[in-house]
C-alpha cells in the first residue's frame, strides 16, 4: 500500500521503542538465568525472521491474490513509498505472535522472541530501504543484496524471496543465479 514519508518510515522509530520497552520489562528481574534466557530468546526470534520473512515474500506477497496485487505495486515502481503500515505489520506481531507465544511460553521468553522477530524485521526494512533509494558502494553488503533483489524483480523466473540472506532460497531451490 502506498505512504506517506512519515508513515513508510514509521517502522525505524515504533520498532527499536518496541524492542526497548519490551526487554525492559523482561530484563528487569534480577536473575541472571532469566536475563540470558530472554536473550538467547531473542537470538532466537532474530534467526526465525530470515524464515519467515523468506515464508511471507514466497506464499503471501506472491500467492494471495489480495496482497500480490498490492505487492505488484512494489514491482512496478520499486522506489515507491509502498509498504505494510506499522499498525498492520504492529498488529502481526501482537495477535499473531506475542499473545499466542506469551499464553505458551510466558511473558519473558514471548517477550524475547517477538523482540527478535521484531528487530528481524527492522533488520529487512532496513536492507530492503538501502537496497531500492540509497546510493551504494560496490563492495558492500548492501549491493550484493541489491543484485540479489533485482533478479527477483526483473528475473525471468519466480525466485530470490529473501531479501536478508539467500540461505531460505537455497535450501528450497528458488535461488536465481546471475
Amino acid at each position: 500500500m502506498r505512504q506517506s514519508k512519515v508513515g513508510y518510515y514509521a517502522d525505524f522509530i515504533a520498532y527499536p521503542l518496541a524492542a526497548l520497552v519490551m526487554a525492559a520489562f523482561a530484563l528487569r528481574s534480577p536473575e541472571l538465568r532469566q536475563q540470558i534466557d530472554w536473550l538467547i530468546a531473542c537470538v532466537a526470534g532474530f534467526a526465525v525472521w530470515s524464515l519467515a520473512e523468506y515464508l511471507i515474500h514466497r506464499f503471501v506477497f506472491h500467492r494471495m491474490p489480495l496482497i500480490a496485487r498490492m505487492h505488484e505495486m512494489h514491482h512496478d515502481h520499486p522506489s515507491a513509498l509502498i509498504g505494510a503500515p506499522v499498525w498492520v505489520s504492529g498488529c502481526a506481531f501482537g495477535f499473531g505472535a506475542f499473545f499466542p507465544l506469551w499464553s505458551v511460553l510466558g511473558f519473558k521468553l514471548a517477550s524475547g522472541l517477538v523482540t527478535g522477530l521484531m528487530l528481524g524485521y527492522l533488520y529487512y526494512v532496513l536492507v530492503h530501504t538501502a537496497i531500492h533509494r540509497w546510493q551504494l558502494d560496490r563492495n558492500s553488503f548492501f549491493y550484493q543484496a541489491k543484485l540479489h533483489h533485482i533478479r527477483h524483480h526483473f528475473g525471468a523466473q519466480e525466485g530470490n524471496f529473501g531479501v536478508t540472506t539467500r540461505i531460505w532460497d537455497y535450501f528450497f531451490g528458488t535461488i536465481i543465479d546471475s
